[in-house]
């Protein structure tokens, strides 16, 4: 295990995940929620779009699809501007 800052919220943490115990939950209620979102509408051109439609923010939402997260994006989608 690594002491590392969380990309969330910036606090230090020991674990090996990128964001700290606090924000795992965050993380997974944002990623269920910009699931639903696509599965209902996919017809976002930017991922600003995306952040404005769904609440997550655009930081949190470029570390998603980094990371593969979000199922249907993958980083042709980061490409968009």
């Amino acid at each position: 295990m690594e002491f590392k800052k969380c990309a969330r919220c910036g606090c230090f943490f020991m674990s090996n995940n990128d964001v700290c115990c606090n924000c795992e939950t965050r993380d997974r209620l944002d990623i269920a929620k910009l699931n639903n979102i696509l599965n209902e509408n996919t017809d976002f051109n930017s991922i600003q779009d995306l952040s404005i439609a769904s609440g997550v923010t655009f930081n949190n939402l470029n570390r998603f699809i980094r990371n593969n997260k979000i199922d249907g994006l993958n980083n042709d989608f980061y490409n968009l501007k």
